[in-house]
């Protein structure tokens, strides 16, 4: 897929990089390749979004749950994102974008978030995208900034030209994403596109809703399963066990510290190990509902997230 002679032109000229954090922009700089870079430090998959990236509206309801939820001060967000912002808004002198972004939700949200500021506030260039995709002799995915430098370049060198067709799906997912409504989403996970973890990240966002039997979601029934089959004798190897099988979510230690301390009325500490308790029990096999227990004021970019139900033998959503 993509235009092999579009990647040989663009190729020539000099490079505006968007990449997913600090560390992998400090291993990429390692490599030594041309041309400016912009670090996307959001978290843009919790929390309420506007759809016009970095407008009054956007900034205050980002600012609002980051303090509320994990106590990021506006100050800390106006030092980290807002220059960031300000640097993609004012890059010139480039002929082309690399997108570094993996293939998690966490990051898939952020990409489309800075592809459409981009999009708003730039004119169209050529895009290739680096993603964490297993290459060709690798059996796992590894995250971008965990890459060793042949490895990094590697990924640099098969980078995936990005179609103005794809451009206009991200768009679109990114709108559907802000909106009030996510169940024109669900359509959305057939859409063929060289985003090749696009339909797996959609599918993990709409499994993230309340399971309309249980109450809990993919993710939160991921970690009853995870206290179920390991043998788990702290909090804090639960934590780690959490992060390296939570799937599409990628989410960082601190959004998974919340989602335990949710879940916490789910299980004990007993006979030196973590297990369910009679509710976790009740909730781990689908024998109760515990949406009452659970409800809070989360958001996922345009949308409450109880204000909706995932219907696991449908797979559709429900809206109450």
């Amino acid at each position: 897929m993509g235009n092999p002679l579009t990647f040989n032109v663009a190729m020539e000229g000099t490079a505006l990089h968007i990449t997913n954090g600090d560390a992998l922009t400090e291993k990429m700089k390692e490599l030594d390749l041309p041309g400016q870079v912009v670090i996307w430090r959001e978290m843009l998959c919790e929390g309420p979004c506007a759809k016009e990236v970095g407008n009054k509206e956007f900034i205050k309801l980002r600012k609002k749950f980051l303090k509320e939820y994990y106590d990021i001060s506006a100050e800390n967000y106006e030092e980290k994102f807002i220059p960031q912002l300000k640097a993609l808004k004012a890059a010139k002198n480039f002929d082309y974008v690399v997108l570094w972004f993996e293939f998690d939700l966490f990051c898939h949200i952020n990409m489309l978030a800075a592809i459409s500021f981009f999009m708003e506030h730039k004119e169209q260039k050529p895009f290739f995208l680096v993603c964490s995709k297993k290459l060709k002799g690798e059996t796992e995915h590894h995250p971008l900034s965990l890459l060793n430098l042949k490895q990094l370049q590697n990924h640099y060198n098969n980078k995936i030209t990005l179609t103005p067709q794809d451009l206009e799906i991200a768009l679109l997912i990114w709108e559907l994403y802000c909106c009030n409504n996510p169940m024109p989403l669900k359509p959305q996970i057939k859409t063929t596109s060289n985003f090749e973890y696009l339909s797996s990240c959609i599918r993990a966002h709409i499994e993230r809703f309340p399971n309309s039997n249980t109450g809990i979601n993919s993710l939160e029934r991921n970690v009853l399963k995870i206290i179920e089959n390991q043998h788990i004798s702290s909090e804090n190897q639960l934590l780690g066990y959490a992060l390296q099988y939570q799937g599409y979510y990628g989410y960082s230690d601190i959004q998974m510290q919340r989602l335990l301390n949710k879940i916490s009325i789910f299980f004990v500490f007993e006979n030196d190990r973590i297990v369910l308790n009679e509710k976790g029990r009740a909730a781990y096999d689908g024998k109760k509902n515990f949406y009452r227990d659970l409800k809070n004021d989360d958001w996922f970019g345009g949308v409450k997230m109880y204000d909706f139900l995932y219907e696991a033998d449908s797979h559709r959503l429900l809206k109450l």
